[in-house]
This record gives structure tokens, sequence and C-alpha cells, in this order.
């Protein structure tokens, strides 16, 4: 995956987002001229995949200074474990103090999204997974969700901004709205075929009017070859997808001659759910994941400093100097 592109933003940089009590330490130690080369170190509450690290680099290369700075941590994407350090600054504190919040709160939902992703990717067993939870999330934070949950392992993403991110390309299908707006499922899909760049996968959505074998074999007929995939999001209030309703599908394709076309299924998919369809055979070629992973909780960080002027020190309960951890690398 190529390096992602994150540029922070204004009210980042200000101290805007920070805790406030941050921006009053800052603002004391300036005015007392006391400003320390500070050791802090930065270790996660529960194991899980480091995501968030690229992001907080960017904001550590323009916050530091050249030539006094000296930043360590593991790669994005990485394992780690519970109260592992993930990071360790070396500069003067108040280059980054009022950042802490900043740094911490990046990790936290990174990780926390990114994580999700992986137990969804591990459940999957080499079936591709899509990110579709841009929806679920303040558009603020939609991009860098989705980023983390390629970061995790999903095959692509549907926010473009996330896409973006993470060096894919946006991936979708069509909603029902196109569907619903052009009356039928089957002129949807010509349009959208008739429109779409030949790169951009014919993807059709089938459980908006009729059943989902019947608009799976209507779509199939009128794009023969063309056609990639169906994806069945069938609602709660008709039963959702089930293992039955996929076979169902596989069979009346594959009977017609279209073997080719491949099965995607969304709709409260999670772990459990994915695990279920493959224990029980069910014929799925790809999974559209959403709240699941956009709706992750974050994985709590805590940072501390354990050096002042390279003398060890730390709060009471813990230990004072550098932790060792040689899984560590130095970028900055």
């Amino acid at each position: 995956m190529p390096t992602p592109k994150f540029k922070p933003s204004q009210e980042v940089l200000s101290g805007d987002t920070a805790d406030v009590y941050f921006v009053r330490t800052i603002d004391i130690l300036r005015k007392e001229k006391l400003n320390p080369v500070a050791t802090m170190e930065v270790f996660s509450s529960r194991a899980g995949i480091l995501c968030g690290i690229e992001e907080v680099k960017a904001l550590l290369d323009e916050a530091l200074p050249e030539g006094n700075r000296e930043v360590w941590a593991l790669d994005e994407g990485d394992n780690m474990a519970v109260k592992e350090v993930v990071l360790r600054i070396t500069a003067h504190y108040q280059s980054y103090g009022v950042y802490e919040t900043a740094i911490v709160g990046i990790l936290a939902h990174g990780s926390g999204w990114a994580t999700a992703a992986r137990e969804c990717v591990d459940a999957a067993g080499g079936i591709p997974l899509i990110s579709f939870g841009a929806r679920h999330v303040h558009p603020a934070v939609a991009g860098v969700m989705d980023y983390a949950a390629v970061v995790g392992g999903c095959a692509g993403c549907s926010s473009i901004n996330g896409a973006r991110l993470a060096g894919v390309e946006a991936s979708g299908t069509m909603p029902h709205a196109l569907i619903i707006v052009v009356g039928d499922t089957v002129k949807a899909t010509m349009l959208f075929d008739r429109h779409m760049p030949p790169e951009v996968p014919r993807v059709s959505l089938v459980d908006t009017f009729m059943d989902e074998d019947e608009e799976s074999l209507r779509v199939a007929g009128a794009l023969r070859d063309k056609l990639q995939s169906v994806r069945l999001d069938t609602p709660s209030e008709l039963g959702g997808v089930t293992v039955e309703l996929v076979r169902k599908v596989r069979a009346r394709l594959d009977s017609a001659g279209f073997q080719h076309v491949e099965i995607i299924v969304s709709g409260g998919v999670n772990p459990e759910r994915i695990k279920h369809f493959l224990e029980k055979g069910a014929p799925v070629d790809g999974f559209g994941v959403g709240s699941y992973i956009s709706g992750a909780r974050p994985i709590d960080f805590t940072a501390d400093l354990h050096e002042i002027e390279g003398k060890p020190i730390a709060k009471r309960g813990r230990i004072p100097g550098i932790t060792p951890n040689p899984r560590l690398k130095r970028i900055l």
C-alpha cells in the first residue's frame, strides 16, 4: 500500500482540538522559559492492529523542529500487544506537548477501526471485503475510517477520500436510490453500464423490486459477460441475506450459464455472520462490511513522559526511563 498523504488541519496545529490543560501547560512553560528535551512514550490498552502512525508522523513532521527531534514507532498495520510502546518522541517538550490529545486520539480511532477490519478479514479466510461504513460516521473522519479499514486488510473502501489515502480505487456498486429513480433494476444497471468508464466493475444491486434470484437472472441476461457481480442487501424486514438465499441465487445463475457472475453479501455483516456463511458453505465471493468497522470501539492509548533532559522519570506506578522495544523503527 502506498504511503498515504496526510496533512494536519489548522484546528489540530493551532491546538484547538487539544485538551485545554495542555494548552495552559504550554502557556505556563513559555512564560517560565522552561522547555526541556523530553521523551514521551505512547502505549495501547489492548492488543490490536496499529493504525494512525502515518497521520501522527505528518503532524510531528510539521510540529517538531528539524535537527532536534527523534521519533520511533511501529509500522502502520503492525500487530501490537497490550501496553506495548508503539511510539516514542524525543524533542523539546513545548514543540509537541499540546498535541498529546491529537496523537492518542488519532491512534485510538484508527487502531480500533483497523482491528475490527482485521477481525472480519480473518473470519473471511481470503474472501475479499469492502468497507461500506462511511455513512455511519461524521464526514470529517469518513476518509480516515476507510483508510484504517484498508490498513486492517479490507480490499477496498467506498469513500473517495479513504481510497485516496489508502492508494486504492474507490469501490462501490449502485444504491437503491438509482434503481428506484429509474424504476427498474435492469434499466438502472444498463444505464450504469452505458455511462460508467469500462474500468468500473459492473456490479448490480438485485433486491429492490423483485426476488433476488429473479433480479439476478434478469440483470445477467441483459449484461451477459459484462456483469461481474450481483450484490445482495436484503432488508431485515424480509429476513436479511441468508445462506439459503445465497445458495438459491448461485444455483439460478449457474443453471442459466452465468457461472462467472459473483455474489457479494452486505447488510449487517460482522465476523460471526461471515463465519456462519462460510461454515454453512454459502457460495459468497465478497462481503461489504459497514457498521462493524465504523462503529468499532476505539483502543485507548496512554502517553507518558519517561525522560527529562536525559534523566529517567515517570509518574507513580510506571517505570522511569526508556521502555525497551526492539520493534520500534526511527521515522523522524
